[in-house]
């Protein structure tokens, strides 16, 4: 299991600011027994953001890539733009149980995400919003799924 995390931030990719949503999705899936093929910090620009999902997803061949931040409603936030711009297939499910949990958590703001899933060949691609604790929550709901999703994938059903 191969997987990529993608930090969109102006302020971290300027070095303002210290990245600790990709660390933490980092942790979750090396915990979770993934291997990190590719990490990286990028600014909110879409062109840049869509380069890195097509060159991860094609030539690194990973499994999947996790987004995290840039999924809000600042005119910086382009991720679910650069993302749907890549993926053959909306997994629109995937992100709706990530709001979901958000808001049984008890968190209101989490129905404000943006935040986009889908393929790209054979390349899971989800946003994660930028914040730890949706981080955190997103990957709560994401680790228990992403096997079977594999499964799916790789054509071995349901």
């Amino acid at each position: 299991m191969r997987a990529a995390v993608l930090t969109v931030s102006d302020s971290c990719a300027a070095g303002s600011r210290v990245d600790e949503s990709g660390p933490a999705t980092v942790k979750r899936l090396t915990d979770a027994g993934w291997t990190i093929e590719e990490t990286t910090i990028v600014p909110d620009e879409q062109a840049e953001i869509a380069g890195i999902l097509e060159q991860w997803s094609t030539e690194h061949h990973v499994n999947v890539i996790i987004t995290t931040g840039g999924t809000g409603f600042s005119t910086r936030d382009v991720t679910p733009e650069a993302t749907l711009s890549v993926v053959d297939r909306r997994a629109p499910g995937i992100s709706e149980a990530i709001r979901l949990n958000g808001l049984n958590k008890g968190v209101p703001t989490a129905c404000l995400s943006r935040a986009e899933a889908g393929l790209r060949g054979t390349t899971l691609i989800v946003n994660l919003p930028g914040s730890l604790k949706a981080v955190q929550d997103g990957m709560d709901v994401l680790i228990p799924l992403l096997p079977h999703a594999l499964e799916m994938i790789a054509g071995k059903g349901h």
